[in-house]
């Protein structure tokens, strides 16, 4: 007696939910969901109704609102700030100004990362993952370039890192997301002058 032939296996059950096109939906309407109402009025209802998917889709991947948030806000801050290297500490400066302008002059970031900030106020864990997703990714770009200006002489080897990222984003962070200014003309030229020349004389008491 011939044998049936074998039945093909099935995939399992949370394979289809977790295209990574179904992945990448549900980020994009946490991030709509993050501009439109603000972390405390957003659910994971109202996300799984904008992204066009079942809860169950969304739980598969993350256990509540709160990872889902800290993924879209460290991929937004890395994606946005690229590590310059132009070959000069004024160059590399300015490169880092003007890509974070643009992120904090992004309409939605604009709305998005101010209430971030407010929450994590009140919220210990978001202001500890804040800290790593986003300080501690600008903090990295902000180490390659003072490294890269202390090896061609531009900068004491005793440069401090977080001094550096304070200078140039610092303005930038008040301007666009604090007060919401646009910037000037001839902005971020006077910034990165005003950086690049602190740097070289201002230090850190110990």
């Amino acid at each position: 007696m011939e044998k049936e032939p074998a039945k093909p296996r099935r995939a399992p059950a949370g394979a289809a939910v977790l295209q990574e096109n179904v992945t990448d939906a549900i980020r994009a309407a946490v991030f709509e969901e993050l501009a439109t109402v603000g972390y405390g009025r957003m659910s994971i209802e109202r996300v799984a109704r904008r992204a066009g998917v079942g809860k169950a889709a969304i739980y598969r991947r993350w256990p509540s609102k709160l990872p889902i948030v800290l993924e879209v806000v460290s991929a937004l801050a890395k994606q946005g700030l690229p590590t310059p290297d132009t070959g000069t500490l004024h160059g590399d400066v300015k490169a880092l100004l003007e890509a974070t302008a643009r992120v904090l002059w992004h309409p939605m970031a604009a709305q998005i990362i101010p209430d971030l900030f407010a929450e994590s106020a009140r919220n210990p864990d978001m202001a500890q993952a804040l800290q790593e997703a986003v300080r501690d990714s600008q903090r990295g770009v902000a180490e390659v370039v003072v490294r890269n200006a202390v090896n061609r002489g531009e900068l004491p080897t005793d440069t401090d890192i977080d001094l550096a990222l304070d200078l140039a984003s610092g303005p930038l962070y008040w301007r666009l997301a604090t007060v919401r200014s646009p910037l000037p003309e001839g902005y971020l030229e006077g910034l990165t002058a005003a950086t690049t020349a602190a740097l070289t004389v201002a230090r850190i008491p110990q």
